[in-house]
């Protein structure tokens, strides 16, 4: 079973591209009274017409998915415009911190969809007991599934055939990998000149600003859902896809205790093996200094 903690858009949505998927049985929760058992009835009514013989209950008892095998977590404030991440971090950690403490299974694999992920990710893992290696964040795939669609807009070819690797942090500072990106095996340079190829990747870098700024009063939820579908897919079926997510790093390019997103290797255990593309020394040093921004940030609070 998966355990999703937050109905709101991003928690039904990834809970309906779940059952679309046929991964396994969903369980949705909400603190507000009535909203996961609600829209998880909805979704069910969908199903003749849909075809999805998974199901997908709802609680207000959060017990029911804190034993899950697999638990996602979107619960939390979303970014609304002018938000800076900082005071998005101030509102979201007291809940994240909470819920470090009390997914206790031994074997649970949490996905953090909540915001400043990367924040998130490594509060969580410091006042989790769980292995650092079942505990990942939504970070690089999510700004790489973004720079795909772009790339394949641009050129007008399918999707299915354009590759991207994005690293780092989930901001602005997020590490795009020129020599990673490819169609059906082909570098991007062959298809585009270099100055499309940096608009590309400013998109990719403002992608989820615009749209909070477009919607006005919502964060993008469709596609961080199906991303956090897609992840913990992965985990279900012990596919041994490599996912670039935020991940407590242990030593890989000089950093410690700080999460980022790295290539990695999932299976049914979480993170099985964390990669270490090739990197510039700049790109080493942007690493790094996301490190201490997401340590020092840390520590101050602590000290709040």
């Amino acid at each position: 079973m998966i355990g999703i903690i937050g109905s709101g858009n991003v928690g039904a949505n990834t809970a309906f591209f779940l059952a679309e998927k046929g991964v396994d049985h969903v369980t949705l929760f909400d603190i507000q009274d009535g909203l996961a058992q609600g829209k998880a009835l909805d979704m069910m009514e969908a199903a003749p017409i849909r075809g999805y013989r998974t199901v997908i209950s709802g609680t207000g008892d959060p017990d029911a998915v804190l034993d899950a095998e697999v638990i996602i977590l979107t619960a939390g404030a979303v970014r609304t415009p002018g938000m800076d991440r900082d005071a998005l971090f101030q509102k979201n950690r007291d809940i994240i911190t909470g819920y470090a403490q009390k997914i206790t299974r031994a074997d649970a694999k949490v996905i953090i969809v909540s915001e400043p992920v990367d924040l998130l990710t490594t509060l969580f893992v410091r006042h989790s007991a769980l292995p650092p290696d079942q505990i990942m964040g939504l970070g690089g795939i999510l700004d790489a599934t973004r720079l795909r669609f772009f790339i394949a807009r641009e050129l007008k070819v399918s999707m299915e055939n354009v590759a991207a690797q994005v690293i780092g942090r989930h901001t602005d500072d997020m590490i795009i990998l020129q020599h990673y990106c490819c169609v059906s095996g082909v570098p991007i340079e062959n298809f585009m000149a270099e100055e499309t190829i940096a608009d590309l990747f400013d998109q990719t870098r403002q992608a989820g600003a615009l749209i909070v700024d477009l919607a006005g009063r919502a964060s993008a939820y469709y596609g961080p859902s199906a991303v956090a579908a897609d992840l913990a897919e992965a985990i279900c079926r012990n596919t041994g896809r490599i996912m670039s997510v935020s991940q407590m790093l242990f030593g890989q390019f000089g950093i410690t205790d700080a999460a980022l997103s790295l290539p990695c290797v999932i299976n049914k255990s979480g993170v099985a093996k964390v990669l270490e593309p090739r990197l510039d020394p700049e790109q080493i040093q942007t690493l790094k200094t996301c490190a201490r921004t997401i340590q020092d940030t840390i520590k101050e609070d602590s000290h709040a």
